[in-house]
């Protein structure tokens, strides 16, 4: 009886065993087919924000009715696109987002520069909504306050919602009416959104990552940065766009002449 007893316990060890066994080495190839799915697709976080935020100008720039102007497009001194920034209200509000920029340079649109986003609001609000923004800056005041890496929107650079439509009338004095302008596109509860008083700094940890350094936002956006790998869904987008309006107005210009 006693034998028959440490039979069992023998066969019931080994067999634990074996399962035992059997469900690391299932587990140890799973978890190697995930780290070979993630070395295919190793993208950082921020690499997949460059690339969403390329798609966000893509889909924003493909709605006609509702696209930022050329005239405002082909003079814009530098794009910043923060995908899916957050706000939530109860009582009081406030926001925050991550984002990159670039900035036209002599040579071209500048490496994309990494910020982030933040504000509040008072007022009667409940409920929450993720929004995509895109910013233009349109002149030099407002660039050299992007160039800082920290400012605040209302005080050190002013903001506006921008004009919507491809054929929307979009003058010269939006440039000197206000540095910045301000484009939403709304997922959740509220219409719109207000940037008074947000706040824009450089995201110094996603620019280490990016860049493997801390390099600075004006060296970045001063074009004095090579592009970093994964960077360039943001830049073609931004190109595209920006050199279309151009093209936009070159074909409008003889028939405003010859109306004149």
């Amino acid at each position: 009886m006693k034998n028959r007893i440490r039979e069992f316990r023998k066969v019931l060890i080994a067999g634990l065993t074996a399962t035992m066994l059997l469900f690391w080495v299932s587990s140890l190839s799973a978890h190697s087919a995930e780290t070979s799915a993630d070395e295919k697709n190793n993208d950082t976080d921020i690499q997949k924000r460059i690339k969403n935020a390329a798609e966000v100008l893509d889909e924003i720039m493909g709605m006609k009715e509702k696209a930022i102007p050329d005239k405002i497009m082909s003079d814009a001194e530098c794009v910043a696109v923060v995908p899916s920034m957050v706000k939530i209200a109860l009582g009081f509000g406030g926001s925050h987002g991550k984002g990159v920029a670039t900035c036209h340079t002599a040579n071209g649109w500048s490496a994309p520069a990494p910020f982030s986003i933040t504000g509040g609001s008072w007022g009667l609000q409940i409920g929450g909504q993720a929004v995509d923004l895109v910013m233009l800056v349109m002149n030099e005041k407002g660039m050299n306050a992007l160039l800082s890496s920290k400012f605040k929107i209302g005080a050190d650079a002013s903001a506006a919602a921008g004009p919507v439509g491809r054929n929307a009338e979009a003058s010269a004095d939006w440039k000197m009416k206000s540095e910045v302008l301000t484009y939403s596109r709304a997922r959740g509860v509220f219409a719109g959104i207000d940037l008074s008083g947000a706040k824009i700094s450089q995201d110094r940890d996603e620019t280490h990552v990016l860049y493997g350094k801390m390099v600075p936002f004006a060296t970045i956006l001063g074009g004095k940065m090579p592009p970093p790998s994964g960077s360039e869904p943001f830049i073609a987008a931004v190109r595209k766009y920006a050199e279309q309006a151009r093209e936009q107005g070159k074909l409008t210009t003889p028939e405003t002449h010859a109306n004149q």
